[in-house]
């Protein structure tokens, strides 16, 4: 395996705790985010940052991330090669006008809400189109389909069982709060795909808010970890990183072993907003509203009421950048029953994790979740 699937792999799995990262391997020394202190502000901790001051410095790299998804493009097409901050490419210059513009709009016709943001426009392009396509005679049929489905999609939602129905229901398949409860350690052993290619991964589970990854590399270990308090990403022949903001709150999330009893207490507010087809399975679709958070949206099988989807958003400067996991191949392990596949899925790459072996309540030792402390720094001679 090279160097830069490595690098990839660094980034997928720093995305499976939250939406940070970047599109392309060349891009992680340069964009990936240093290890300081999450209250800092971008121009704290970035050169050359004018549109973008006073945020937040970790909401940076997903704000970037945000505008890469919404033109469909990488990081080259604003920026110098290994010099970020540099102003040498006119997209640059363009697109620091259309943050600014954007930022306007909402200002005077939202009262600052984020409603418009770059894909509003952009869907993916650089140019966004400007003209509404020919009406066609084909195209009738497929607009009248569009609303009949969504007025069907409005009667459905009034009709699906409550939130707390379809929480309780994904409770019990699971196995019951008394089940779950009992559970204190969790050890997996599987393997990940990313890139076209297998490699092997250990997972390790403790408590209600430890978890560490392995994923064994022939360059070395990447780690993905998360201690209660503290989360941290770490890639051969690189220091650990910290996590920071959204990133600790994706990975507590993770590491909840008790997720299933918990969940109901974790929105101030949820919806029923209709159902989806996931694969081969027709989900309701609820809408969970966090204090302070954004939202999560989870998908429930309507026949078994296991949670089959889950879609949770960084925030930034420009709007959610969302995260997709998908849980599949759901086994009885002990009294309980937990997904052995699940897949995440970004705008910048995907990865499937496949869980071949399940141990629960055997002994970790805490020292596994203990952050390495960095090499020291190499004075010149």
């Amino acid at each position: 395996m090279n160097r830069a699937l490595v690098l990839i792999l660094g980034v997928l799995l720093a995305s499976w705790f939250a939406a940070v990262g970047v599109s392309k391997p060349q891009s992680v020394h340069n964009l990936a985010v240093p290890d300081a202190s999450g209250s800092k502000k971008a121009e704290e901790q970035y050169k050359n940052i004018q549109v973008l001051k006073g945020i937040p410095a970790d909401q940076l790299v997903p704000g970037m991330q945000f505008i890469s998804a919404s033109l469909g493009v990488e990081c080259q097409f604003c920026h110098v090669q290994d010099a970020f901050d540099k102003d040498d490419k006119k997209p640059k210059l363009i697109a620091r006008k259309m943050m600014t513009m954007m930022f306007a709009i909402n200002k005077d016709n939202f009262d600052g809400h984020r409603e418009v943001t770059c894909f509003s426009c952009h869907r993916g392009s650089t140019n966004p189109l400007a003209t509404p396509p020919v009406m066609a005679e084909d195209l009738k049929p497929l607009m009248e389909a569009a609303a009949a489905a969504e007025k069907s999609e409005h009667a459905e939602a009034k009709e699906a069982p409550s939130p707390d129905q379809l929480f309780d229901k994904y409770l019990q398949t699971a196995g019951g709060k008394a089940a779950i409860d009992k559970i204190t350690s969790r050890v997996m052993k599987g393997t990940i795909t990313f890139g076209g290619r297998n490699v092997p991964i250990d997972i390790y589970c403790k408590d209600l808010d430890k978890r560490i990854s392995f994923t064994h590399t022939p360059d070395g270990d990447s780690v993905t970890a998360f201690d209660g308090h503290e989360g941290w990403l770490g890639i051969p022949a690189r220091p650990p990183r910290d996590m920071h903001g959204q990133e600790l709150d994706a990975a507590a999330m993770d590491a909840n072993l008790h997720f299933p009893a918990h969940l109901k207490q974790m929105f101030k507010e949820a919806q029923v907003q209709g159902s989806e087809k996931i694969g081969d399975a027709d989900a309701y679709l609820v809408v969970g509203k966090r204090e302070g958070k954004p939202p999560l949206r989870l998908y429930f099988d309507k026949n078994s009421g296991l949670l089959v989807r889950l879609v949770r958003y960084a925030d930034t400067p420009f709007g959610l950048l969302p995260t997709q996991i998908d849980y599949a191949d759901y086994r009885q392990v002990e009294d309980v029953k937990i997904p052995f596949r699940w897949t995440l899925a970004r705008t910048s790459g995907r990865f499937t994790i496949q869980i071949a072996e399940v141990k629960e309540n055997v002994p970790v030792d805490d020292a596994k979740f203990v952050k390495p402390a960095a090499p020291p720094e190499q004075t010149p001679k």
